[in-house]
């Protein structure tokens, strides 16, 4: 088996390979099947998924059986301001992925994001909901989705929310450089979703490309929070000295629109390769003790 990982040095590219490497994760042993394996990861200086060329040569010349992209452009707000780009990449490039992996026969993973739906409910959302983005970033990613299924047979649209790793800048990085910093902190607490450590969310994304249960799914931590609260558990886990206020969004500025509620239920894994994702404090605890 071979298996090809874009965004190789992001946060979740590099906790596969980790994983992989290690032969287990945080939740316990990965299939057998890896451990003899051939894994390659690429990040942009190797393989550009915005360019089709490229695309074609690595994947024809490797011949993967599994693909897994994390590779997206990320940034919310600078979306906005490069709405080409955020097309570009998220979805001609996603496109790219899935024409050049139906022509080999490989099975596409590509991860996606809470934010394709539009968040005014209060329910979390299900696979079957039906998407309706209202930021540049959501509307990019949920176009690479659509792309997903017009191109490609064998494929897994992974969704997951709020991620955070050891590799790469993320939200609970972030407070905690500025909670040392300021000791003071003013958060968001009126947009709730789901905190999700990329450990558990690489765990799952291995067990599910080895099925050939097809489609889309949810995947983050277990249990629901605002980024107050989300911010509030970063300081109080890493033992430092800062106060966290809360404050409303229309307080605190941000060019692109965010979901007030975009809550995912796990249900797809739920009922396939069963649900392992931790409770988000549970994980994001050992996530701190472990940096």
């Amino acid at each position: 088996m071979k298996v090809l990982i874009t965004g190789s040095n992001g946060q979740l590219g590099s906790q596969l390979l980790n994983i992989i490497k290690r032969g287990k994760s945080e939740l316990g042993e990965i299939d057998i099947a890896y451990k003899t394996a051939e894994i390659k990861g690429v990040d942009v200086e190797e393989l550009d998924i915005t360019d089709l060329y490229q695309i074609k040569k690595i994947i024809h010349e490797y011949k993967p059986n599994i693909v897994i992209n994390p590779a997206a452009y990320t940034n919310v707000d600078e979306c906005e301001d490069n709405q080409e780009l955020a097309f570009k990449v998220n979805s001609l490039g996603t496109k790219n992925l899935a024409r050049v992996c139906e022509e080999v026969g490989a099975k596409l993973v590509h991860i996606s994001t809470d934010y394709v739906f539009e968040g005014n409910g209060q329910v979390p959302y299900r696979e079957y909901d039906v998407p309706h983005p209202v930021s540049v970033y959501g509307k990019t990613k949920w176009l690479g989705e659509e792309y997903i299924k017009q191109f490609c047979n064998k494929y897994f649209i992974v969704r997951t929310s709020w991620l955070y790793g050891y590799n790469g800048k993320n939200f609970v990085k972030t407070i905690m450089k500025y909670a040392k910093e300021k000791g003071h902190l003013n958060v968001v607490n009126d947009q709730r979703g789901n905190p999700t450590n990329a450990e558990d969310l690489a765990h799952h994304i291995l067990k599910i490309a080895l099925t050939e249960d097809y489609g889309v799914y949810h995947c983050t931590g277990e249990g629901e929070c605002t980024w107050y609260d989300f911010a509030y558990k970063i300081v109080e886990y890493a033992g430092i000295e800062c106060t966290v206020s809360p404050v409303t969004s229309d307080e605190f500025k941000q060019k692109a629109k965010r979901p007030s509620y975009s809550s995912l239920d796990n249900m797809m894994l739920r009922c396939g390769v069963g649900n392992e994702m931790r409770e988000w404090t549970e994980a994001l605890k050992e996530f701190i003790a472990n940096i």
